[in-house]
């Protein structure tokens, strides 16, 4: 038995596998990212190499992360909680040799500001020009990115870095269903950035206009 059959029989010892599953280790994929494909029948997980490196039952709960996704189910197992427990720590072990001088200074800033110097600083990048996702923090690589809207327009760098900032600080919460990384704490925490909702509005008035030019120009 594989790692992913064991993975699945802990994860529903009372079905039948019903597919044909695979792993299969990459180094195309940064590290400690991971997915799962189903075709013809056949699931197949793509994980990055450095997990091969990492003890079986996190890889398991890996494994089973990705099937309760695939079967839209809310059980959650030893080898899971194992996994979330790895991932929140994981960033501990990450490079930060990815680091734009503009959204360090941005990061420096909230760092004094609202989290008392307490945060470790990640990778800061930006990403590409969307008006959609503002920015994201990556657990598996420790990397806080963000639009390449801001480049040109600077105005809106903290706030979106404060949010990110606050996803790697609080890190995220399970409950039977799902894992929750909006937390009345983290919205409570939100709200704590001077003038957050005269700012939030400015953002949006202004992502309304960037929108609009994008409408025209195409």
């Amino acid at each position: 038995m594989n790692i992913v059959e064991k993975a699945f029989t802990l994860l529903y010892p009372e079905k039948q596998l019903d597919k044909e599953m695979s792993i299969k280790y990459s180094r195309r994929f940064s590290d400690y990212n991971a997915n799962v494909r189903l075709k013809n029948n056949h699931l197949l997980f793509h994980f990055s190499k450095k997990w091969k490196e990492i003890d079986q039952d996190i890889r398991m709960g890996l494994i089973q992360e990705l099937l309760v996704k695939v079967y839209k189910d809310k059980r959650k197992t030893f080898q899971m909680k194992l996994y979330n427990t790895f991932i929140k720590n994981v960033h501990l072990a990450i490079p930060k040799d990815n680091v734009d001088p503009i959204l360090l200074e941005s990061f420096n800033r909230m760092n004094e500001k609202y989290f008392q110097g307490m945060v470790e600083m990640p990778n800061l990048v930006w990403g590409t020009n969307s008006k959609s996702t503002l920015g994201n923090y990556n657990f598996h690589t420790d990397t806080i990115k963000l639009s390449s809207i801001f480049k040109n327009y600077p105005t809106f760098i903290d706030l979106v870095i404060h949010h990110e900032m606050l996803h790697k600080h609080l890190k995220f919460y399970n409950t039977k269903s799902k894992s929750m990384f909006h937390s009345p704490q983290f919205r409570r925490l939100e709200k704590e950035f001077e003038n957050f909702e005269e700012v939030e509005r400015k953002l949006k008035r202004f992502l309304a206009k960037e929108r609009i030019k994008s409408f025209f120009w195409s």
